[in-house]
């Protein structure tokens, strides 16, 4: 069973291993854990529903509560002290196009707004209905999960756009086949849900993001049906395709997506490297990306994170890693990256051997894949994390950016810097570190994570969780990075998005809508 205001299966826990509490206790102070609000008193707070009966709309309170709030911190905050003041009027759930399509029709009828909601996995208010005069329809395609179509000439899949990551991978991997993206709400996310955000999987560096892996497809839009054929390639003018990937729910509801897949690999491992410094570490990574070694994955970890990790990974041969790496010269800066080699057997080897050998000229220790192996054994179970931490008295939200290489260094160390700033001023203290998730030959992404202390006062929590997450935006914002490298707009972000794109930018978002969507029936609030 999925929890309700919380992420994941109910039976799936992350336990925090003792000596990482106490470490958060001595780096934050006392810890209070704040009482969950019941289930009930949400469940009492939804209001009778706005639209008519229809076949695939359930109007329960219990439907309508648990799809009304995604992942965000403020949608934690508010599932967890009861504050949640806005649901779905339904959810309905479609098994086809042509259900889809009556549903659009239904909702115009009913001047009903319609919230698209994949696996709900949003950490930016995605599918979060606004208060409003007019009812919400949230449109659930948690049933459309088949593969409709696999083309082993051109290794082109289509699939229903609800189908989640292990579904996807599982019907896939029957036919030797896999499309090799592997986000961290892996376990939840959806293939629409992907292409509506711009997705960007963990070995994108191997696979690639979503934008080059969604050939083509079929979306349903208040204007009607919308067929993006899955060419190779065109230079037939701006690209539909395009305005429908990051388009966030705002154009329509994606029904079918055409992906271009692979042979599974015949050989795949994750590896270890320790280097003495932030610097020398940065340096072996933007070497080996622009060198064009065939990694498939790798991820630069600064002293903080490589510190904290090591500590919640709980495992027994931390503490003789941590001495042994002292006695050779990797102390307190030290940073642990985590690459990982995909491909065929003779391939592997030969690139293996050449990611330890650049990673040495930067002073990199290749430890094999015990560290490796544990983060990719943990790559779907930390999400988890967030549960047993908030439990604790703990929370823990992330931001992420992407930046040319010249300002990369520069801004993960500004960006934490902001968070702990902004904090000072609440006199609370906050972990905040970086890591680099993703490489390109022109720069990387930073992602941010910090944890804080919960408050008994839920109003003084988000205050202090808005002023870090403001200043953080505004200071990668001014190191040139985008506001999002892989979690799409939705609300958090909107009020940063002008300055990306520019006034004239914005008008061309907003006119794109509008015709594909005249009425503003779908999503609203979101993205712009």
């Amino acid at each position: 069973m999925k929890r309700w205001n919380g992420w994941g299966n109910a039976d799936t826990d992350y336990p925090v291993p003792p000596p990482a509490l106490d470490y958060l206790t001595k780096r934050l102070g006392h810890l209070d854990p704040a009482p969950d609000s019941p289930k009930e008193t949400s469940l009492s707070a939804v209001t009778e529903s706005r639209l008519p009966a229809h076949p695939l709309a359930d109007m329960s309170v219990e439907a309508r509560l648990t799809h009304a709030r995604g992942q965000s911190m403020r949608d934690w905050v508010e599932l967890r002290y009861g504050r949640v003041d806005s649901f779905p009027d339904a959810v309905a759930f479609p098994e086809t196009d042509e259900d889809v399509r009556g549903l659009l029709k239904y909702a115009r009828n009913a001047g009903a707004r319609v919230i698209p909601y994949g696996g709900g996995t949003s950490v930016v208010g995605h599918i979060n209905p606004s208060k409003s005069d007019a009812p919400v329809l949230t449109l659930s395609l948690e049933k459309m999960t088949r593969l409709l179509d696999l083309d082993e000439t051109s290794r082109l899949a289509t699939f229903q756009a609800g189908v989640a990551g292990p579904d996807l991978e599982k019907q896939l991997k029957a036919r030797g086949y896999t499309l090799g993206h592997f986000p961290q709400s892996f376990e939840y996310s959806t293939l629409g849900g992907w292409v509506a955000t711009r997705s960007s999987g963990q070995q994108s560096y191997h696979y690639g993001r979503i934008e080059q892996l969604f050939a083509g497809g079929i979306a349903e839009t208040p204007r009607g049906r919308l067929e993006m054929k899955p060419v190779p390639a065109s230079a037939a003018g701006p690209d539909v395709r395009e305005m429908m990937l990051g388009s966030e729910g705002r154009l329509g509801v994606i029904t079918q997506a055409t992906v271009r897949v692979r042979s599974v690999p015949e050989a795949e491992a994750f590896f270890g490297v320790f280097f003495p410094s932030w610097e020398q570490g940065s340096d072996a990574l933007r070497e080996i990306v622009q060198n064009e070694l065939p990694v498939s994955m790798l991820r630069l970890s600064n002293p903080l994170e490589t510190e904290i990790t090591l500590i919640l990974s709980g495992k027994s041969w931390v503490g003789l890693a941590d001495r042994g790496l002292r006695t050779i010269g990797y102390g307190n800066t030290r940073c642990l990256l985590v690459f990982a080699v995909t491909g065929s057997t003779r391939l592997f080897k030969r690139t293996r051997r050449e990611v330890a050998a650049l990673c040495r000229k930067f002073g990199g220790l290749f430890v094999g894949t015990a560290v490796g192996h544990t983060w990719e054994k943990n790559r779907f179970l930390s999400p988890y994390l967030r549960n047993t931490l908030w439990e604790r008295g703990v929370a823990i939200d992330t931001l992420e950016t992407a930046l040319p290489w010249a300002q990369v260094r520069e801004a993960s160390r500004a960006i934490p810097q902001a968070i702990v700033d902004a904090m000072s001023k609440h006199n609370e203290k906050v972990l905040a570190f970086s890591h680099l998730s993703h490489v390109y030959r022109d720069g990387a992404s930073v992602y941010t994570t910090f944890l804080f202390r919960l408050t008994a006062d839920p109003d003084e929590l988000l205050a202090r969780w808005n002023d870090m997450k403001h200043h953080a935006s505004l200071t990668l914002q001014k190191y040139g990075g985008t506001i999002s490298h892989q979690h799409g707009v939705g609300m958090d972000h909107a009020p940063y998005l002008p300055a990306e794109k520019g006034a004239l930018g914005m008008d061309a978002l907003r006119a794109v809508c509008r015709s594909f969507d005249p009425d503003g029936m779908m999503n609203p609030g979101k993205l712009l």
